[in-house]
């Protein structure tokens, strides 16, 4: 991990009364970009504390800045945005409370410098995290839309529904969760007269269809469930090891809930292999529970193998 901090640009340091201006702001948010990228490859035990210095450091910056109300409000947005990362990151790695806390500060900047999309986002974070942890919060989630949606670009719209429709199927609601979904797939196709922030970087056609995918399977329809989670996990990259190996245990459920007992141990041996050296408590805590419906199975070879798999992911 160090050497993956050192080979990123350094952030300005702290000095009281230094001037700030956009072109900090662009070099600030860059740099946030490349560290988000590091997400895709790495769990949040092994992020977590870079991005928590990266906050740190971003907010004594602008703490003890002189610079123009325009340029603050930007600065304070950054904040926003990298208190998001900091929190996904927590979250990844099963620290909780340290995520909601985050989260609920990223919700206060976002606030602060009147950012929509950002405070929105904080609020879907918040309702992912609780579906999680706790229970669905069905009023969060609607309101990270409507907090958002009226200055959202479509990729930013998109995704807030999708988090939404998940929020959704939990809850058990399957018509709030289609309608959820049939409109994300539709903005996420629109073209919008602004850039999208990098923070969807990732959101596209697939991400929302494998979010439908794992909804069904939620919501107990395998033959909804399948098909979607088939075409696209099959063209999905296996360096994406983390996401993939939890998008699988969905495919795993779904082919259980379909009575297909060996297809989803295969499927589930698969994702503890991909699991393997994630710093992520989130793959293996789903491959757990596959596990545990898998099990009254035990005598085939397939089933046995998957148990066998997992058992080493949970050793590790």
């Amino acid at each position: 991990m160090a050497g993956l901090a050192i080979s990123l640009p350094a952030t300005t340091q702290p000095t009281l009364g230094q001037r700030l201006g956009m072109g900090d702001v662009h070099r600030l948010l860059e740099r946030t970009a490349r560290l988000r990228r590091l997400d895709d490859l790495l769990g949040g035990a092994d992020t977590y504390r870079l991005y928590l210095n990266e906050l740190t450091t971003t907010t004594e910056l602008v703490r003890g800045a002189v610079c123009l109300p325009g340029v603050r409000k930007a600065c304070t947005a950054v904040i926003a945005e990298q208190a998001q990362m900091v929190g996904w990151a927590a979250f990844d790695a099963g620290m909780h409370q340290e995520a909601k806390q985050h989260y609920e500060d990223s919700l206060a900047a976002a606030k602060e410098a009147k950012h929509a999309m950002l405070a929105g986002n904080a609020l879907a974070f918040d309702a992912y995290l609780q579906v999680s942890v706790a229970k669905p919060d069905v009023s969060t989630a609607v309101a990270s839309y409507a907090t958002a949606a009226k200055q959202a670009t479509p990729r930013v719209r998109a995704l807030l529904l999708e988090r939404m429709a998940w929020t959704h199927a939990v809850a058990g609601d399957a018509q709030a969760t289609e309608r959820a979904l049939t409109e994300a797939a539709e903005v996420v196709r629109q073209a919008g007269d602004r850039p999208e922030p990098d923070w969807v970087f990732w959101v596209d056609e697939d991400e929302i269809r494998i979010m439908a995918g794992r909804c069904w399977t939620q919501l107990k329809r395998p033959l909804r469930a399948v098909p979607i989670l088939e075409d696209v996990l099959g063209r999905y990259g296996d360096t994406h090891a983390r996401d993939k190996a939890i998008y699988l245990t969905s495919l795993a459920h779904a082919y259980l809930d379909a009575g297909e007992i060996e297809q989803s141990a295969a499927v589930t041996e698969r994702a503890a292999s991909l699991a393997n050296g994630i710093g992520s408590v989130r793959p293996a805590e789903k491959i757990g529970k596959v596990v545990q419906r898998l099990k009254p199975h035990g005598t085939l070879p397939a089933v046995a193998n998957a148990i066998e798999a997992a058992s080493l992911l949970a050793s590790a």
